[in-house]
Formats: C-alpha cells, structure tokens, sequence
C-alpha cells in the first residue's frame, strides 16, 4: 500500500508560478514511475507530467511543455511539479499518481495504481 500526501496548490494569478509535492510513503519509491495528473470540471483526467523511478526521463503533453518541470527525490519520497507561466486553463485539481507495476512512464490513468487526494490549483486571469 501506498500514500501519496500532495501540497503546493492554491490560487495564483496568470503568468505567476506554484510548485507543488508529493511525499509518498512506500520504502521503494525509486523503483517506480511517478505522474501528476489534473482534473477540470467536466473534463477527463490528464497527465500533465510524468517521470521515470530514476529522474533522468520525463514526459510532457503539448499542453505544458515548456512551462512545468517534474522532477522527483527518491532520498525524500518526494515528486515535485513546477509550474510557471500559469494560465487560467491551467486551473483543476491536481493529483500525484504512483505506477508501481513499472520504472518507466505511462500516461494512461488507469495504470497508475494509487493517488493522492488531490489539490486546487486555481488561475485568475
């Protein structure tokens, strides 16, 4: 069993940067794939970053490529995502998601086996 506990989020104007993290509480956190996710109302869930157990690979939709940056510390159990340059479609709630079944990224929601509870992330225009 795993506990993802994020932190980070709350409300920031457009153009300005939050940061958010993710401390998980398995002892084999860098074995495994780490992604954070949003949500929007009436929108499906999305991946918004996603990084392999070790911290060298990363993947990044269109959407935020540029402007996000995941990185992990397996020392902490802790997943990180920065994001500057916010925009109002950036507004959701954001979830740490843990692959466990894989070191490597996938970006499909339903192969992530745990997430966190969530955080707001809302952008004012």
């Amino acid at each position: 069993q795993v506990q993802l506990v994020e932190s980070g989020g709350g409300l920031v104007q457009a153009g300005g940067s939050l940061r958010l993290s993710c401390v998980a509480s398995a002892r084999t956190f860098s074995r495994y794939a780490m992604a954070w996710f949003r949500q929007a109302p009436g929108k499906e869930r999305e991946i918004v970053a996603g990084v392999n157990w070790s911290g060298w690979n990363t993947y990044y939709p269109d959407s935020v490529k540029g402007r996000f940056t995941i990185s992990r510390d397996n020392a902490k159990n802790t997943v990180y995502l920065q994001m500057n340059s916010l925009k109002p479609e950036d507004t959701a709630v954001y979830y740490c998601a843990a692959d466990t079944a894989r070191s490597t990224i996938t970006t499909m929601p339903e192969d992530y086996e745990y997430w966190g509870q969530g955080t707001q992330v809302t952008v004012s225009s």
